[in-house]
């Protein structure tokens, strides 16, 4: 198993050693959002071997930008156990910013050309001009995670076409969350990664308590259900996309 996107926080993970260990030799990629946590992300990469990492600045953080922020991710990028830029993108939410969430996703877009890297991307209400600005600055061999997807079946084609991914992780085993369970029956288990969102997010039977990357497992568990497969091949499947998709050894 292949838990492509967690945040293994101080604040959330004092028991830190007990969470990774209980994945053994199942392999974690810990996605950073801010100048704090991407430096969380390089303490754990240094310190397990089956610790990977994504570094980025997400579009809620943009704010506490720091002339730092980017000389830090550039500085780190060519560590081999960074595998992605990330968690970057659009969130509309909040109605913030929209066009400094821009510039900075751009920004960071280039980096991952520049260093031919994979991008972990966050995408809230905003799919529309996520699709349009990675069609005017990605790189067409750059590959895409698309971490929590919550689009159509018609937005995910499109990212298909720009050489995507989907992570999917806890929703899909709630009993509402109909429009992702779409996503997982009609889009093929080749695009699909399995994902956490640790401590967020957690799937039945656990939602309402901290997550980890362990969880994995339901959430595997749930897609076999959806698409009739055993869960054998789900586990299989996913792990190889998610070791193309981040070129992990």
């Amino acid at each position: 198993m292949i838990d492509t996107h967690c945040h293994l926080t101080l604040k959330d993970y004092p028991d830190i050693n007990e969470v990774i260990n209980k994945m053994g030799n199942n392999k974690i990629i810990v996605n950073g959002t801010n100048d704090e946590e991407n430096k969380r992300v390089i303490e754990l990469i240094n310190k397990y071997p089956n610790v990977y990492g994504a570094i980025g600045i997400h579009p809620e953080e943009i704010d506490k930008i720091t002339t730092n922020s980017f000389k830090y991710i550039e500085e780190n990028i060519n560590n081999s156990k960074i595998v992605a830029i990330g968690e970057i993108g659009l969130d509309y939410y909040y109605e913030t910013d929209k066009e400094k969430q821009k510039e900075i996703f751009i920004k960071q877009i280039e980096l991952a050309n520049r260093y031919n890297k994979t991008v972990v991307i966050h995408s809230r209400d905003a799919i529309k001009d996520t699709i349009d600005i990675l069609n005017k600055h990605k790189n067409k061999n750059i590959k895409l995670d698309i971490h929590c997807y919550a689009g159509s079946v018609e937005s995910a084609k499109e990212l298909i076409k720009l050489n995507s991914m989907f992570g999917i992780g806890g929703i899909v085993t709630f009993k509402n969350s109909k429009n992702i369970k779409q996503i997982v029956e009609e889009i093929d288990l080749k695009y699909l990664l399995l994902e956490t969102d640790s401590p967020y997010l957690s799937p039945e039977p656990y939602r309402g308590k901290r997550n980890e990357p362990y969880n994995i497992l339901y959430v595997a568990q749930k897609i076999a259900e959806i698409k009739s497969l055993p869960l054998e091949e789900v586990l299989k499947v996913t792990t190889e996309n998610a070791i193309r998709q981040f070129d992990l050894d």
